[in-house]
């Protein structure tokens, strides 16, 4: 259960770049004041429910196989990567993905295929990290064209004074769905655990895991992830102030339903697909190819790389044992 609240602490320290990157990549908010605004932000995703942390607990492996074994050896093998990749490399990864993969890999180390439930796995977590990267990066392509348009007669000087505004708003809203996102992610997992040492008598998350991880959340979220908030916000494409607005206008919405649907999408995919999204809408020559090329790589091995690792050290201590 530490280990469990240290990864929503994990989280909240690598994904503060991926809701404050575009405010602080226009210089709307200095980056401290955007790091608090994230926090506040992620505290108040609580208000979505838990539909995302019941399919996370229930989707990925058999409550039959979900041992405090399983789990601790599959968070340490997403930890692993995780810290690999984006604490040494600086890369934006799916913590969602990493999740899946670690408990993956060690639920079939435990208990082969009959541990591991494909079917929701496929339908709930492999289609959406597909179709989320385009979906985000054509909706944002589009609010963009948008904005461009309505606001093709205003002076850019005057109209980059009002997106300014307008951003912090829409940085606040993405803050909110982000944070329902990967906090509900560890009540998944917190969950399953007390479900299955019988402290639940159902799937139900109790209030107390819900604050945890939350709080655990904003923490890590306090602390920041600046090393990939410059990643995000100034080695992809160079944002100006309407481009982010667009971008968090975007990636909230999607990140709000996709939570209130209890579909656990990563909001790492979805933020770079909108910044690819609007700096195509300025063109295409303004998006780093060569960066985004980086980030895909990490995205392909979220979910493989974990996975051996975690199944490499359940065997070590199953032979250790």
């Amino acid at each position: 259960m530490i280990l469990t609240f240290f990864l929503s602490f994990w989280m909240g320290f690598t994904d503060a770049a991926y809701a404050i990157s575009t405010v602080i990549g226009t210089r709307t908010l200095k980056p401290i004041f955007a790091v608090c605004l994230a926090t506040v932000g992620n505290l108040i995703g609580m208000i979505f429910g838990s539909a995302v942390a019941v399919t996370v607990g229930t989707g990925i492996i058999s409550q039959d196989f979900a041992s405090g074994e399983v789990i601790v050896i599959a968070l340490v093998g997403a930890l692993i990567f995780d810290v690999i990749a984006s604490w040494t490399f600086s890369l934006p990864i799916s913590e969602t993905h990493v999740i899946m993969g670690g408990l993956i890999g060690s639920g079939f180390a435990a208990g082969g295929s009959r541990a591991i439930m494909t079917g929701d796995i496929l339908n709930k977590f492999i289609v959406p990290m597909i179709l989320a990267p385009p979906v985000s990066l054509g909706i944002v392509f589009l609010i963009t064209l948008a904005v461009v348009r309505v606001c093709r007669s205003v002076a850019a000087p005057r109209a980059n004074r009002y997106f300014k505004r307008l951003q912090i708003l829409s940085a606040l809203f993405v803050s909110v769905t982000d944070g329902t996102n990967d906090a509900q992610k560890t009540m998944g997992i917190a969950t399953v655990l007390l479900l299955y040492y019988r402290y639940l008598p159902e799937f139900t998350v109790p209030l107390w895991v819900t604050l945890a991880s939350y709080i655990t959340l904003s923490a890590g979220t306090f602390l920041g992830g600046w090393r990939i908030v410059k990643t995000m916000a100034t080695k992809i494409t160079k944002m100006r102030p309407y481009q982010g607005f667009s971008v968090e206008t975007g990636s909230s919405l999607i990140l709000g339903s996709t939570a209130l649907l209890g579909i656990p999408v990563s909001s790492t995919h979805v933020t770079n697909g909108a910044i690819m999204g609007a700096g195509l809408a300025h063109r295409a020559k303004s998006v780093k190819w060569v960066t985004s090329r980086r980030i895909v790589l990490a995205w392909i091995l979220s979910i493989p790389a974990p996975a051996a690792f975690s199944f490499v050290l359940f065997r070590i201590v199953a032979l250790a044992s």
